[in-house]
């Protein structure tokens, strides 16, 4: 089979499309024909070093996919060969074939588009379960989405929508508002490209607090990190919760604790790996919840653009520029 390959910590640019040995199940494992992979942010940082864990070199990139079950391991009984089947893993999706234990391996219906699968449940399994076990998400919540034209922005949005909630939504340009207006947004602020210096932050912080319908934020989803975080949580309301996702912008923030104090509010950290590992059986009923959301149409999944697995390189690149609207797929023929 052939895989796009990490041999050295270093640059996206390093990565190579070539032959690698076909994976074999063991007990408990399937082997899976990929057919979609989803592009998550962490994807470029695994490859240099910079994410939280550091597979063993060479690997291959890619948290997520889907495609059809080729093989299976002894003891294994949720899945046979044939099934079609979604998957997560750390590592390991943008190949051909991909070993996975089958508890990380999740059915679909045969008409379902792989490459839709392939780009619902990590960017959705990571928004639900920050909205739902770390924020306890209600109709009477006013949500505040920071990236939310990115994968996971977008899927905070749609998921807030979903359970009833106001949603204004925070972005860099106007074609990634328009996207979210598409989405439901019940508002959208432009915060522009450009890092912000201490002026642009306090000014910030009065843009989002004029768009609050209740003198702040009761939930704050923060994929992005840096000069955004403090003008964001300066915002929140009594009793809030902050939503720490990820750190897309660069820079990871400092808060100063006094403001947790005043604002009486939380500030919760998401990390869908761990939450899978630690909680397997909250994060399977997640996956069914967001299986039964998708089947009543209550989300859409914005699937911008699928790219052949072999050209995966420059959208890799892209999503660390954060040039990458909604979700990208890299789909196998």
């Amino acid at each position: 089979m052939k895989a796009i390959l990490c041999k050295e910590f270093a640059p996206v640019s390093k990565l190579s499309w070539e032959e690698v040995p076909d994976p074999i199940a063991g007990p408990n494992e399937i082997v899976i024909d990929v057919k979609a992979a989803g592009l998550n942010y962490p994807d470029h940082l695994i490859v240099q070093g910079l994410y939280q864990f550091r597979p063993d070199l060479p690997f291959s990139p890619g948290h997520e996919g889907s495609g059809v079950v080729s093989s299976i391991g002894e003891g294994v009984s949720s899945t046979k060969v044939g099934d079609n089947v979604a998957f997560f893993k750390g590592f390991g999706a943008f190949a051909e074939k991909i070993v996975v234990h089958e508890n990380f391996a999740f059915s679909i219906p045969p008409s379902f588009p792989h490459h839709v699968a392939a780009g619902v449940f990590m960017v959705y399994g990571t928004s639900l379960h920050a909205l739902i076990q770390r924020a306890n998400i209600g109709k009477d919540d006013e949500v505040l989405v920071l990236g939310a034209a990115g994968g996971v922005g977008l899927a905070a949005v749609d998921i807030a929508k979903a359970y009833g909630a106001r949603v204004v939504a925070a972005v860099s340009t106007k074609e990634k508002a328009e996207v979210c207006a598409r989405y439901g947004a019940d508002d959208i602020i432009i915060y522009g490209k450009d890092k912000l210096d201490k002026e642009g932050q306090v000014a910030l912080t009065e843009e989002l607090k004029s768009k609050s319908k209740r003198g702040g934020y009761s939930i704050i989803y923060d994929p992005i990190g840096d000069c955004f975080s403090e003008p964001a949580l300066r915002s929140i309301g009594w009793g809030g919760t902050y939503l720490v996702v990820g750190f897309a912008a660069g820079k990871i923030p400092s808060f100063p604790l006094n403001l947790m104090l005043l604002k009486g509010c939380a500030v919760s950290g998401v990390f869908i790996g761990r939450f899978q590992k630690e909680e397997p059986v909250a994060n399977a009923q997640n996956l069914k919840t967001i299986g039964g959301l998708l089947a009543e149409g209550k989300i859409n999944p914005f699937i911008s653009k699928t790219v052949p697995m072999k050209d995966a390189v420059s959208s890799i690149e892209d999503i660390a520029k954060r040039k990458v609207l909604g979700k990208v797929v890299f789909v196998n023929d």
